[in-house]
């Protein structure tokens, strides 16, 4: 891990083992060191190393000239009077804008975090691709928005979902580092059970997922009942059917275990009538999976609009008859611009137009 931001090294990318090679064999410090400063940056969650009361001055000094710690700033906050949805604007430390989103569940808060700065992937239901990719995220910015929506709202962080702005997988080796990270026992030892990650179907790097070592759960943006209606709807089903992606999934479930979801966001008129859900009962017949319905949240860039009640319903049921596990999200945040890279967008539009930098 080399990446430099403000001529330093980015300290909260580093695992507790890479951090000693650096402040034992580069700085010539104790060993036992390194647990006390990765306490402070993954426990404590310290944003400036003059808050490590229990190490020397000059340490002190010494890490402030060759590190950095790398955490977004609150640019916005807005909070969902039908549920207390809070939708979080960060500014990262270049200046670009990604956005979060906590929800309170019974089951505990859960947190949803972007893992790129805009998307290549070109969905069309999706705000955050409109404008491209503008860059990946470092495993420290991932990291930062978790840590900055606990600070901020005084709650424990108990699941977290890479389903925000940004194609997790195609940004793999970040996207594993910050898993790595958020997992370590020394430091915030979430359980990789209570990560998700979702994906538009990037097969080669499911597969390589499944051999990490790392049993999260894995769900796959699917949308569409056949590789016709999804080539319509996601420019990357003109690169893997749904066939390769059913493939990597197999294989994922029998190396990890975990149940593989499927999203599907219901389209009125485009997807979501009875031939798309029998069509789609027919290849998720009999596999360890379940299948989660969303309404699709309107984008005004586009004329999708949300399928209704009694069409959720209908083809909830169709696929309850086929067997299948099949639930219908619950919609959250509506009203505060609750889907993918429409804050970030608007945020954008109106810093511009007052002369701020985008």
């Amino acid at each position: 891990m080399s990446e430099l931001i403000n001529g330093k090294r980015d300290i909260n990318s580093f695992s507790q083992e890479e951090l000693e090679k650096i402040i034992v064999t580069e700085l010539g410090e104790k060993k036992f060191r390194v647990s006390q400063i990765y306490k402070w940056l993954h426990e404590q969650r310290v944003k400036d190393f003059s808050d490590m009361s229990n190490l020397s001055i000059v340490l002190r000094e010494k890490l402030n000239q060759e590190f950095f710690i790398n955490r977004p700033k609150i640019a916005e906050v807005l909070t969902s009077k039908e549920d207390g949805t809070k939708k979080y604007l960060f500014e990262l430390s270049d200046g670009n804008i990604i956005e979060s989103v906590f929800m309170r569940y019974i089951h505990g808060n859960s947190v949803c975090i972007s893992t790129q700065v805009g998307c290549a992937m070109g969905c069309k239901f999706c705000a955050s691709t409109l404008d491209g990719l503008e860059r990946h995220l470092l495993p420290s910015e991932m990291l930062g928005q978790i840590y900055e929506i606990a600070a901020d709202t005084g709650e424990k962080i108990s699941n977290v979902v890479l389903m925000g702005s940004g194609e997790p997988l195609h940004n793999y080796d970040n996207v594993i580092r910050f898993i790595r990270l958020i997992t370590d026992e020394k430091g915030y030892n979430l359980s990789t059970r209570n990560i998700t990650l979702s994906t538009c179907g990037l097969v080669p790097n499911i597969e390589r997922l499944a051999c990490e070592g790392l049993p999260i759960t894995l769900a796959i943006s699917l949308h569409a009942s056949n590789d016709e209606k999804r080539k319509e709807l996601m420019p990357i089903a003109n690169k893997y059917s749904i066939e390769e992606i059913l493939k990597a999934t197999d294989n994922y479930f029998n190396k990890t275990g975990r149940r593989i979801s499927f999203e599907y966001s219901l389209v009125f008129g485009v997807n979501d009538n009875v031939e798309d859900a029998s069509e789609l009962s027919k290849f998720l017949r009999g596999k360890h999976a379940h299948v989660n319905l969303i309404p699709v949240n309107p984008i005004k860039e586009r004329d999708f609009k949300s399928s209704n009640t009694a069409s959720c319903k209908a083809f909830k049921n169709i696929l309850e008859k086929n067997g299948i596990n099949v639930t219908i999200r619950r919609e959250m945040g509506r009203d505060i611009n609750g889907a993918c890279g429409q804050l970030r967008r608007s945020y954008i539009k109106e810093s511009s137009k007052g002369g701020k930098e985008d």
